[in-house]
């Protein structure tokens, strides 16, 4: 008790089950959930490449392919494509299309967590929102309703600054124990590898 007491901050996707589970064990929890901005962009992803796929049907009933091979473009940061790509990607946002438009609303999106305050990154979404909102872009729409339902919880990271990065990362190590060994029929064995590697143990002899 005195441990769940002592947590500050919890961060997490926007799970319903995660949020009640918190709720009902981390006193004062309503103020301490920080859902991560990087489950959030992944949101906001799949909503850019639903408006992508649903222009691309339409546009190819007409014979237009220009958006053909471009998945890759929405749905990565710009400093990872090469000129070439970089050139095509540009040419691409430049025609006006829908997909560019919601890529332009997931990038501004981003900024929401450079937001110095939690009023300040309220102020911040309720402008984009409020452009998101009036678009014909449905995937974006959905996207903007289901974080404004959320939105306390999501500017909390402007007062704690946490993310699931470091649990990502122990799963990721943890799913790669498991693939090194071809799985463990004995859940001890496991659970002894899983503490020696990830369990940040001291094992200097002196």
């Amino acid at each position: 008790q005195e441990q769940l007491q002592s947590v500050e901050a919890i961060a997490m996707d926007m799970s319903p089950a995660f949020v009640r589970a918190a709720k009902e064990m981390i006193p004062l929890a309503e103020s301490k959930i920080v859902h991560d901005k990087f489950h959030i962009m992944k949101m906001a992803n799949e909503a850019v490449d639903k408006v992508r796929r649903g222009e691309h049907k339409r546009l190819l009933k007409d014979g237009d392919d220009r958006l053909t091979g471009s998945k890759y473009f929405w749905l990565t940061s710009l400093e990872n494509h090469s000129e070439k790509q970089h050139a095509r990607f540009q040419s691409i946002c430049n025609l006006s299309l829908a997909t560019g438009r919601a890529w332009s609303y997931k990038e501004l999106l981003r900024d929401l967590w450079a937001q110095e305050t939690e009023g300040k990154a309220k102020s911040y979404f309720r402008d984009w929102y409020q452009r998101v909102i009036r678009t014909k872009m449905a995937p974006m729409k959905k996207l903007a309703r289901s974080l404004k339902e959320r939105i306390d919880n999501i500017v909390t990271y402007c007062t704690h600054g946490i993310t699931n990065a470091v649990a990502e990362g122990i799963n990721s190590k943890i799913m790669s124990i498991k693939r090194r060994a071809g799985g463990y029929r004995n859940i001890e064995n496991f659970k002894t590898a899983v503490l020696f590697y990830c369990g940040g143990l001291d094992l200097d002899p002196r």
